[in-house]
């Protein structure tokens, strides 16, 4: 691990200075803080701020750039501005990172910075992911550290604990729009109406958690483990959910798993 370090380290000296694009998850809080190791004051954390991210994760980036000793500053991604993020269709991912990065490029252009960089790791390839190939589009202005030096979700959360930070156990999160089916159009009511779920479910359970919006129906997906206490409290947890604005409450009974709206697109007509 201490060679894996020392080479992303050096990889990050040489970018000379760096805007980090940070959420408030483990993998862009952990490149936050070795930005800083390796630039100093020649790199800074911007977050884009939308109704597509939570306000606990708002909080934690926060609490990231702090810990991490780099300054952090906020920009307004205006998401639902754009038609083709507000239709919600297999390409929503692109136009949202193209559109967010390029706003992050145009960023650190103002204010004399050289590059922007996102948190991927190697095994962000294993799914689904538009967003990527916008990445890709705006190189070499955007860089991927962690890809680029061979690290895995693993690496950063081992250095992520060697290095003391908050979120180094912290469960994986994907914005709020991911759990908005396909062709459901994105609404700041709806996105709201996730996140209040999500917060509500919260204390109910461990682990991973995902309320998966199908109109007026909620999918509730939980890890394996924690799927009998749900059981048990189900009149409970689906009078609450109610309260939100859903008609329908369901449990997936396969449980949590990354990118679960994606299946559906195994099945779409229009699948490459």
């Amino acid at each position: 691990m201490e060679r894996k370090t020392e080479k992303l380290l050096g990889r990050l000296k040489n970018y000379g200075s760096l805007v980090v694009a940070l959420s408030g998850g483990v993998d862009s809080s952990t490149l936050t803080k070795a930005a800083g190791i390796a630039l100093g004051d020649k790199a800074v954390a911007v977050t884009a701020r939308s109704e597509f991210l939570a306000s606990e994760e708002l909080a934690d980036a926060r609490d990231a750039a702090k810990a991490a000793g780099v300054r952090h500053f906020v920009v307004d991604a205006r998401d639902l501005d754009d038609p083709n993020i507000v239709k919600n269709d297999r390409e929503r991912c692109y136009y949202c990172k193209r559109g967010r990065f390029q706003k992050l490029c145009d960023w650190a252009k103002e204010n004399g910075f050289a590059f922007v960089a996102d948190g991927s790791n190697l095994d962000d390839a294993g799914d689904f992911r538009p967003g990527a190939r916008a990445i890709a589009e705006l190189a070499p202005t955007v860089v991927s550290p962690f890809v680029e030096c061979g690290w895995s979700k693993a690496d950063i959360r081992a250095q992520a604990r060697a290095w003391g930070l908050s979120v180094a156990d912290k469960p994986s999160a994907a914005c709020l729009a991911s759990r908005v089916e396909y062709g459901v159009p994105l609404t700041a009511e709806r996105l709201a109406q996730v996140e209040t779920a999500e917060r509500i479910l919260r204390p109910f359970v461990e682990g991973q958690l995902r309320v998966r919006h199908h109109g007026a129906l909620a999918r509730v997906e939980v890890e394996p483990s924690a799927i009998e206490n749900i059981v048990e409290r189900r009149s409970e947890i689906a009078e609450k959910l109610k309260s939100v604005g859903f008609l329908y409450v369901t449990l997936d009974l396969v449980g949590y798993r990354t990118g679960s709206m994606n299946e559906m697109l195994e099945k779409s007509p229009g699948k490459d």
